[in-house]
């Protein structure tokens, strides 16, 4: 997720806290929070690319694992992540033949359909529309919710389909991302889709992407991304 998303996405958290807080008056210095956030979530960035760590990905279809890899992971010159497989590459199984390998080919060909649209669902919403979450806050669609602890989220509404929904979790206290979450549907609103993406702290304060969840209800897809053992680059 992008630093300038993060940052006028917390900047809005901020205000409305702010106003929640204070009853409509006097708000906090908007330009400022976002100055400091910038250069925080620049920070934090910078921090995480002295780190490589171990993702595992799990694709299950109706609770069976169809896919189950591991991968090698930290972040080139260019300030993009480097990915390196490990194990042996799975190959993919051949369909019976007759009528009961058709169907499983056809079966094959609609879920590979519905992953492609999936996915082209989901890139509406990673990474976010600074400016779908600015025109849902305007909407008043927008819902603060705030806890004595200093966490809080902002859920948008009608973010990019009617009746779908955003959520941004904070700790207000240490200006960290804690949740990115999404329920929206593709099909139709039966067809109910989620992404989960949970954040998490390492020793040194460095913020990260802990685990990712997309969930396919009317299908039973479930994609799992885990990013653990973070340690520092060539150790």
């Amino acid at each position: 997720m992008k630093i300038r998303f993060l940052a006028i996405a917390f900047v809005i958290f901020i205000y409305v806290a702010g106003a929640h807080a204070q009853g409509g008056d006097g708000k906090p210095d908007v330009k400022e929070q976002f100055a400091q956030l910038k250069q925080s979530m620049a920070e934090n960035k910078a921090r995480l690319q002295n780190y490589q760590w171990l993702e595992t990905s799990e694709v299950s279809i109706t609770g069976d694992t169809k896919k189950d890899e591991q991968k090698a992971c930290h972040y080139g010159p260019d300030g993009k992540v480097v990915k390196t497989l490990l194990g042996p590459e799975a190959a993919p199984k051949e369909p019976p033949g007759g009528l009961k390998g058709k169907i499983v080919k056809k079966k094959m060909a609609e879920m590979k359909d519905y992953s492609s649209r999936l996915k082209g669902l989901i890139s509406h919403y990673v990474p976010p529309d600074p400016e779908k979450l600015q025109a849902s806050f305007q909407a008043g669609k927008a819902n603060l919710n705030m806890s004595s602890a200093g966490g809080g989220s902002l859920t948008f509404s009608d973010y990019y389909k009617p009746g779908d929904k955003v959520t941004i979790g904070f700790d207000t206290t240490t200006k960290k991302l804690t949740n990115y979450d999404v329920n929206t549907y593709l099909d139709g609103t039966e067809d109910v889709v989620t992404l989960t993406n949970q954040f998490s702290t390492l020793p040194d304060a460095t913020n990260y992407l802990q685990q990712t969840v997309l969930s396919s209800k009317s299908k039973q897809i479930e994609i799992k991304t885990s990013n653990s053992n973070y340690g520092p680059v060539n150790q």
